[in-house]
């Protein structure tokens, strides 16, 4: 029963990853078929991450009211209907309008997984897990590409939208299995909600808050941008820049693997201290005046590399800092930051990249990372003084 229970929250994790790079490898096309400016991407993120943090902030009482599988299953299936609107779109109001339920869906779900594997999981499984969410990041910018080869981007969007639909009812006919955990049932629905105003008196919140606004905020900078990245700079094919781009989730997903590996051993902070050096080592990458693809692609494979203990690392300790009856609201509250770092970061840089160059790309991502890596040494620091 655990472990076919852990299997389908694997299959879960699959899902989450699945959307998530499907837009940035079409837009190159999207956006000439749909006659709009480059920087249009933005709005359409924006959109789903305000989505997400409304959702994410909501987390904590849908999860104590209905528990953890009821708001998986649902958000996944709510996921999979967005996803089909969108490869239905001919105009781009239509994706704006499609990207309401899917930002509703993803940020459900990301919160009450991150919570569930967070109490009842160690940090090796948080890794893996997360690596899991790298093969749905991999897996889409190739079926986009082939997509975008053969019939069009719409396609993509459908066969990512009967993928979901297929994970979706998995989890929706798993209930029995998440019954089965009567005791994690009965913890997850325990207590009132913390609040976002109590949750931010605790000590190093707010600074926790705020590194993870950096992380995801270049990580989705990288997610969105890098096909175009490419094609502007590195001239790159569309179609290979859609492919190219999923080295940043291959890192991820590999590095996320043998970051289990040794979770246990290194413990979260000193693997989050790893990712920063890998990601730095990235960066310079980009930056070097080398011409034509390889320095770039290599970069977006460290990048990767870097990224994959960072996410799971920092939703794994928070129960440990902050206390499990704290850790879905804080979780929650996490999520919703991150959303808000994907909500504004990467249109502004599409502001830029409009308005100044695309290359400025490393520099931009660069200082988002720098934030990430202060504020959350500076979190663990108050964390530990607390305790």
């Amino acid at each position: 029963m655990y472990t076919l229970l852990l299997a389908i929250i694997y299959l879960a994790f699959i899902s989450l990853g699945l959307p998530d790079s499907l837009l940035g490898s079409g837009w190159p096309v999207m956006q000439q078929e749909l006659a709009v400016p480059i920087s249009y991407a933005g709005i359409v993120t924006m959109i789903i991450s305000a989505g997400t943090v409304c959702s994410s902030l909501l987390s904590d009482r849908l999860t104590k009211r209905l528990g953890a599988h009821t708001v998986t299953a649902a958000s996944v299936l709510m996921t999979a209907a967005a996803l089909f609107g969108f490869s239905t779109a001919n105009a781009f109001w239509m994706l704006c309008l499609w990207a309401i339920p899917y930002g509703l869906g993803a940020g459900a779900v990301d919160a009450a997984l991150n919570n569930y594997v967070a109490l009842h999981y160690t940090s090796r499984h948080m890794s893996w897990l997360h690596c899991f969410w790298g093969v749905g990041t991999i897996a889409s910018p190739y079926i986009m590409s082939r997509a975008l080869a053969t019939t069009g981007w719409q396609s993509g969007y459908r066969a990512v939208s009967a993928i979901q639909l297929v994970i979706g009812l998995v989890l929706l006919f798993s209930r029995p299995l998440w019954k089965g955990r009567r005791q994690d049932a009965k913890e997850e629905r325990q207590g009132k909600p913390l609040g976002l105003a109590n949750a931010l008196r605790i000590r190093g919140v707010p600074q926790l808050l705020l590194g993870f606004f950096g992380y995801c905020a270049a990580e989705s900078t990288v997610m969105l941008w890098a096909s175009s990245y490419l094609v502007r700079t590195r001239q790159s094919t569309e179609t290979r820049a859609a492919a190219f781009a999923s080295l940043f989730f291959i890192g991820i997903t590999a590095g996320r693997f043998l970051s289990g590996l040794i979770a246990d051993k290194w413990g979260d902070r000193l693997l989050i201290r790893t990712g920063t050096g890998i990601i730095a080592a990235g960066v310079l990458c980009l930056l070097l005046p080398i011409p034509g693809e390889g320095a770039a692609l290599t970069a977006l494979l460290l990048l990767g590399l870097g990224c994959a203990p960072i996410y799971p690392s920092i939703i794994h300790s928070t129960p440990a800092s902050f206390g499990a009856e704290n850790s879905q609201a804080i979780i929650g509250i996490q999520m919703a930051s991150a959303y808000v770092g994907s909500t504004l970061m990467p249109p502004v840089f599409g502001l830029i990249a409009n308005h100044i160059s695309i290359g400025l790309m490393p520099v931009y991502i660069g200082a988002l990372f720098l934030l990430m890596i202060i504020m959350t040494e500076w979190s663990s620091r108050a964390a530990a003084a607390r305790a």
